[in-house]
């Protein structure tokens, strides 16, 4: 059963529906003896880093989270979610993040090298661009994914960037490490790509659960 990390500021009811229409089992819980139990994690988020790691550390949901993921089981971030697996963010001062993941969250200038603004929030349909195989694009072909996003992540790490888009500067798209994965869009909101994804995402759980 996927469990969905409640800490008060997740998209919880869109991705929940989005595991319906997969006829995909879940439960949502902000208590981490019942989410630790679960045989595959999702961390969704909406807003601000800084906010959301008091949170998860306030309802000793971080440290839950390293243990978790240090058993071999499935994580997978989604939007904020993916950029709070990484080491830390500029948003609103210096802040630490899960440090699952090699990268700095950073802000979209706003303006690019040659003095073009752009708006931000990077926010609307994008495409994205593979960068290697990875399970959760078994049978995914590249297509445009929904971004509402103002920062994004920046990583020397290049292994860890499955597909990407482009805003001014190269986006991790999606990221992944292992039994670790992120994803900077909405898949929920991504028509049939995001649910490819989030198919491939409960077929990796389901992998590990029955060993197959």
């Amino acid at each position: 059963m996927i469990g969905i990390i409640d800490y008060g500021m997740g998209n919880l009811f869109s991705v929940s529906k989005a595991l319906e229409r997969l006829d995909v089992s879940y439960f949502i819980s902000d208590k981490r003896e019942e989410l630790q139990k679960a045989d595959g994690l999702i961390l969704p988020g909406v807003g601000s880093f800084k906010d959301a790691m008091e949170l998860l550390e306030r309802l000793d949901l971080a440290s839950m989270i390293k243990e978790y993921v240090q058993l071999g089981k499935p994580l997978l971030g989604i939007c904020l979610g993916m950029q709070l697996l990484f080491e830390e963010s500029e948003e609103n001062g210096l802040t630490k993040g899960l440090h699952l993941l090699p990268g700095s969250v950073r802000r979209f200038p706003g303006v690019s090298a040659d003095g073009v603004t752009y708006k931000v929030p990077h926010m609307g349909w994008n495409r994205l661009t593979f960068v290697q195989g990875s399970p959760l694009l078994q049978s995914v072909h590249e297509n445009y994914a929904y971004f509402v996003h103002s920062y994004y992540v920046d990583t020397d790490d290049k292994s860890v960037v499955i597909a990407e888009s482009s805003y001014d500067v190269k986006v991790p798209a999606v990221v992944g490490k292992e039994n670790i994965y992120g994803m900077q869009f909405h898949p929920e909101k991504s028509g049939q790509l995001g649910m490819e994804l989030l198919s491939n995402f409960t077929g990796i759980v389901l992998e590990r659960m029955t060993g197959k």
